[in-house]
């Protein structure tokens, strides 16, 4: 794209007046509560957070860099945001995003824009992991802000989020994050903290279901999926109890490693274990080969589903695994090495929450616009101006 004809756009829209789109992340930050008193305030919410965003979008992951990255583009942002008064310093994004919006109000309005956009939502899985936000914690501690996630890895979309209590962990904060979302025909899945029977029931009572990885904090349960994938030993003359076991094979190769991985489902401990509504029981035996070093891995590890067989088979459960992994790839990795959040100071727990819930949105936007590869798109929008203020603002002269 011509940057010149982008900023010439937008200086039109600046000299010409303009309107801003009602479905717009602008009109959704505009609905938001000010928490602050009206003495004052120079800036409204909406024009803050879509300042903070546009910067975000174009390279810019600190409180200076964003203020320094607005006033550099005055002429263009003032007219088109109407900022009579001036550019916002560092400190006022500071104050505001962590005093002037509540983080609960400021992620609603987030994932209601999110979930307007076409096509959002008609992926079935639902993948919920938790991230300790580094740059929060302060000295002489070990814990930081911690967020608990609801992430669709098809989409690139984060439809909810929930700060854990320090006193709490994830197993009491998912029921928290479960109960946000309409789970009909959706599958949630999670790692094994988060196998639970608590939550195993909410999600099906609220039409969807689950998969859980199981380990050792579920031993039973671990154990009973374990027995029933070992080889049977059997008296001779007598012959073996019938199997049902369906097998997925699939392998790839990324990031210097190449992978070969071997799904086994059954259905033979439906009416054995005492869990909620258990549809099948699976075992992941892993190969992994260091194609530089040589170096060969072997990892086993077993899970449980609400899926039965004819909703799921073995090749379709092994692609939902495979899925899951993409909230550490497609959100977590990107959230920490692309936008800088586990280097970026942070001591307000509020402005934290709502700069991850910024850094949520911004990995939202770019992927949706087919990029693969965050540093690119924001070198992009950096110089094209008129992009970025489509994708936030829309605005027509």
């Amino acid at each position: 794209m011509n940057n010149s004809s982008t900023t010439a756009n937008a200086s039109t829209w600046a000299e010409t007046g303009f309107v801003i789109d009602m479905g717009s992340l602008y009109s959704y930050f505009a609905r938001m509560t000010d928490e602050r008193q009206a003495r004052g305030k120079r800036y409204t919410l909406a024009q803050i957070c879509v300042l903070a965003v546009l910067a975000k979008l174009s390279g810019e992951d600190r409180p200076l860099g964003i203020a320094e990255w607005v006033r550099a583009r005055h002429e263009i942002l003032g007219g088109v945001l109407n900022l009579t008064k001036g550019t916002p310093c560092h400190n006022t994004y500071r104050r505001v995003l962590g005093e002037g919006v509540s983080t609960t109000n400021f992620q609603e309005q987030v994932s209601a824009f999110l979930q307007e956009q076409v096509c959002t939502g008609q992926s079935v899985l639902i993948a919920i992991d938790g991230k300790t936000m580094r740059g929060t914690i302060t000295t002489g501690t070990n814990q930081g802000v911690h967020l608990l996630a609801a992430y669709l890895p098809a989409e690139g979309v984060v439809l909810a989020q929930v700060a854990v209590e320090k006193k709490e962990n994830e197993i009491v904060a998912a029921p928290k994050l479960l109960a946000k979302l309409d789970l009909r025909g959706k599958i949630v899945m999670g790692d094994a903290m988060h196998t639970q029977r608590g939550v195993s029931k909410q999600i099906t009572e609220a039409g969807g279901d689950y998969i859980w990885l199981v380990k050792d904090n579920q031993p039973q349960l671990r154990n009973d999926i374990e027995s029933c994938f070992q080889p049977e030993t059997h008296v001779k003359g007598f012959s073996p109890v019938p199997k049902d076991f369906q097998t997925a094979p699939s392998n790839n190769k990324n990031h210097g490693r190449r992978e070969e991985r071997t799904l086994t489902t059954s259905s033979l401990l439906n009416d054995y274990l005492d869990w909620p509504n258990v549809g099948q029981v699976f075992k992941i035996e892993r190969r992994s080969v260091n194609t530089k070093t040589g170096e060969v891995r072997h990892e086993t590890c077993f899970g449980i589903t609400s899926l039965t067989a004819d909703k799921a088979d073995a090749k379709r459960i092994n692609s939902l695994v495979r899925q899951y992994w993409g909230i550490e790839n497609g959100l977590h990795y990107r959230r920490d090495k692309s936008l800088l959040e586990d280097a970026t100071r942070i001591s307000n727990p509020n402005l934290a929450q709502n700069m991850a819930t910024i850094n949520n949105l911004v990995v939202a936007l770019i992927r949706r616009q087919g990029w693969r590869y965050l540093p690119e798109a924001r070198r992009f929008y950096d110089g094209s101006l008129h992009a970025a203020l489509d994708l936030v603002v829309r605005v027509h002269p």
